[in-house]
């Protein structure tokens, strides 16, 4: 699809700066910078005369039609208030049956929480951003639906949500580090062979070893669905996410854990590194809204990665 201009009508949808960049509405100075360092080193010709795999005619249109005309809306903070300003009247005009039939993942955040709507966006936010100009043929769906989370989210949150805030202090990011599982670490419950539930975990542990970590996540699911009271496979998936850099959906599942066991050896391990208190009061309600958010933001981001790979 090599081409020197955009449709009008791509130019006429595509007027969130928000999504153009890949970006959540609630984006700061250093994140917008940041993501348009990073778009121009993979779209502008003078960063990118080597990349064959995409179409640098195509790619120079939007890098200089679309990318560059959102970040010089959203680098001043006043141009930022009033793009919000208008999202949000866009927001309020459509109906929410509208964005639902539009996005699974929009309905999806419309039955939750403001907190928990702010962690599945966010993540869901930074995995359509991780596609969204890998593939110029898909880059305009995927635009879409990062501007129908964000119209969304905005309907969820209070007006003065965006207004210029205090600076809060950036808390550094988790370190990951190399998985060694030891015997004590894997498991409590000693494997049944007529155990399907203790046969998907033991695969899990092997896919572990090998870090192959999207069929370690199946595995785990599917030993839950049998036994949904084990805390080794709650753990383990929690691991299993942490090495993904899925931080909030490790913290939901190391919770559950340490819920169901207390003194579960692989929890208690990762629980500091999580910044997760040990005597944290957590409500059972709560906790069963965060796993069943954190089940459907892991399927959704193991179906787009396979997509993306086709």
């Amino acid at each position: 699809m090599s081409q020197t201009f955009l449709p009008s009508e791509w130019l006429e949808q595509l007027c969130d700066p928000y999504a153009v960049l890949g970006i959540s509405v609630s984006a700061d100075d250093r994140q917008i910078f940041k993501r348009y360092h990073t778009l121009a080193k993979l779209l502008h010709p003078d960063h990118n005369t080597k990349n064959h795999n995409l179409d640098q005619k195509l790619a120079t249109v939007i890098f200089s039609h679309l990318i560059n005309p959102a970040y010089e809306q959203l680098k001043h903070r006043d141009k930022r208030f009033i793009a919000i300003a208008m999202l949000r009247s866009d927001a309020r005009v459509l109906q929410q049956q509208a964005l639902s039939v539009q996005s699974a993942i929009a309905e999806e955040i419309m039955k939750m929480s403001a907190p928990q709507a702010k962690l599945f966006y966010e993540e869901a936010i930074a995995f359509y951003a991780e596609a969204q100009y890998k593939s110029l043929d898909k880059f305009f769906q995927v635009t879409q639906q990062i501007s129908i989370l964000n119209l969304t989210y905005l309907r969820l949150h209070k007006p003065d949500l965006f207004l210029p805030q205090v600076p809060i202090p950036i808390t550094p990011e988790v370190e990951v580090k190399p998985v060694e599982l030891t015997l004590d670490e894997k498991t409590n419950v000693k494997p049944v062979l007529t155990n399907y539930a203790q046969r998907h975990y033991q695969r899990a542990i092997e896919y572990v070893r090998l870090a192959k970590w999207t069929l370690a996540v199946q595995e785990l699911r599917d030993a839950i669905k049998l036994e949904p009271n084990n805390s080794d496979y709650y753990a383990l998936l929690g691991l299993v996410h942490l090495q993904q850099k899925f931080i909030g959906m490790a913290k939901v599942y190391i919770r559950q854990a340490l819920k169901l066991n207390p003194e579960n050896s692989l929890a208690l391990k990762y629980a500091p590194r999580l910044k997760i208190q040990l005597d944290e009061n957590i409500n059972p309600k709560s906790m069963g809204k965060a796993i069943s958010i954190a089940a459907l933001l892991s399927r959704f981001s193991q179906r787009k990665r396979s997509q993306v790979k086709c």
